[in-house]
């Protein structure tokens, strides 16, 4: 794809752009909030930089998200307009939107996702359990530990059979972070697929879970999830009740490893999680760019306009090291008043998920450095595989030792 003389490519910009995207961000964040750029996949897309800035995007009616009524899909995604995986609350505005969320809500409100602490204490304890069995004592954190934790929770909450678990993750990360437009459609067509067939074993004998739940939800006036939507909010919930955890505790720990003064810190005292949390999320977070936003018209932000019809990315890994917001930025601090971030979004969109992922994270990581307090970082300075593209941030493995 050839580029325009007026679009920034940001490969052009960093080579080392997906690794480290920072310097980049703030290069641009000093010229202004707004940019028509080149991503790493070659995506043509207008880049909202800046925390303010951000906001303010994230809460703008004209950028919307709803794709499959008001924009062409093949924009940003390689599969059918009218294709069952989109159909939920993320690719909706209001008032589709509120009443998708209205419907599943209840299964996310703080008091509800606090009964499922022990039994995320549980799997947790029988991943470190098989960590610690292992002679040679290292392992890839991702796979031992990240993602099969947060899948097994997700997975039970929505009542996935266990043994297809390792299937749901290929798909997942082709829908968030495809190797190629071919595995993205092929993502598409596989887990939709699956799924139909699950839901109709649920709704023949619907069980204790959430999918079960959806299935029969009815709300005060009569409304309940179309066969679409019931496949469409399955395929969110399940990316996305796993995606932010895998990278939130992955480059956690990196920054953790990185800062071995701050490490020291939280293992002397561990009263200091919960604010290590949050600093992780805005120091590193897990998503780094919102998912692509449609101008229904030309918008001016920044003295800059947007032409309708294009596609916007708001850089919310950016907007979280904004030093109008947060004072030197760039340093990882666990002391740190870390509140404001905009890690999990901002506005109508703002993340379901949110108190599930800060539960799985609180668990994990003290219970990782309570069983591990030697654990370091076992790469041996070899560069980790990045997750492609710049919605997930985050590495495909992090090898350590103990």
């Amino acid at each position: 794809m050839a580029t325009r003389p007026d679009v920034l490519d940001l490969l052009e910009l960093s080579p080392d752009f997906v690794r480290d995207p920072y310097p980049v961000y703030a290069r641009l964040r000093a010229e202004g909030p707004v940019h028509h750029v080149l991503t790493p996949d070659r995506q043509d897309v207008w880049l909202v930089v800046g925390h303010e800035a951000g906001r303010t995007a994230f809460t703008d009616p004209r950028l919307s998200r709803d794709w499959r009524r008001s924009g062409d899909i093949g924009k940003i995604i390689n599969t059918e307009q009218d294709h069952p995986a989109l159909a939920h609350m993320l690719m909706a505005d209001p008032p589709d939107h509120t009443r998708l969320r209205r419907l599943v809500a209840r299964a996310f409100t703080p008091r509800r996702i606090e009964t499922l602490a022990p039994r995320i204490q549980e799997i947790t304890d029988d991943l470190l359990d098989a960590m610690a069995a292992l002679p040679e004592r290292r392992a890839d954190l991702v796979d031992a530990f990240a993602f099969p934790l947060p899948m097994t929770v997700i997975c039970e909450l929505l009542g996935v059979p266990e043994l297809d678990r390792g299937a749901f993750r290929g798909w997942s990360n082709e829908m968030v972070s495809r190797t190629s437009p071919e595995a993205e459609a092929a993502a598409y067509a596989q887990m939709p697929r699956y799924l139909v067939g699950l839901i109709e074993a649920k709704r023949a004998a619907p069980g204790d879970d959430l999918l079960s739940a959806m299935i029969h939800a009815v709300d005060e006036g009569g409304d309940s999830l179309s066969p679409d939507e019931l496949i469409g909010m399955c395929v969110l919930l399940l990316i996305a009740g796993h995606e932010t955890t895998v990278n939130m505790i992955g480059n956690g720990m990196r920054a953790l490893f990185a800062h071995p003064d701050q490490l020291a810190d939280l293992l002397a005292n561990p009263g200091l999680l919960d604010g290590a949390i949050e600093e992780m999320l805005r120091y590193d977070g897990p998503v780094e760019t919102c998912t692509d936003r449609l101008a229904l018209e030309d918008v001016e932000i920044g003295g800059v306009v947007i032409p309708a019809g294009s596609a916007v990315l708001i850089a919310m890994a950016d907007a979280d090291r904004d030093p109008a917001r947060f004072a030197d930025p760039d340093r990882f601090d666990i002391r740190r008043d870390a509140r404001g971030h905009i890690a999990f979004g901002h506005g109508l969109h703002h993340c379901l998920g949110a108190p599930l992922a800060r539960l799985e994270g609180r668990i994990a990581l003290r219970s990782l450095l309570d069983r591990f307090p030697g654990l370091t970082d076992g790469a041996d300075g070899d560069e980790p595989a990045w997750v492609p593209g710049m919605l997930i941030r985050g590495v495909r493995e992090l090898p350590v030792r103990w």
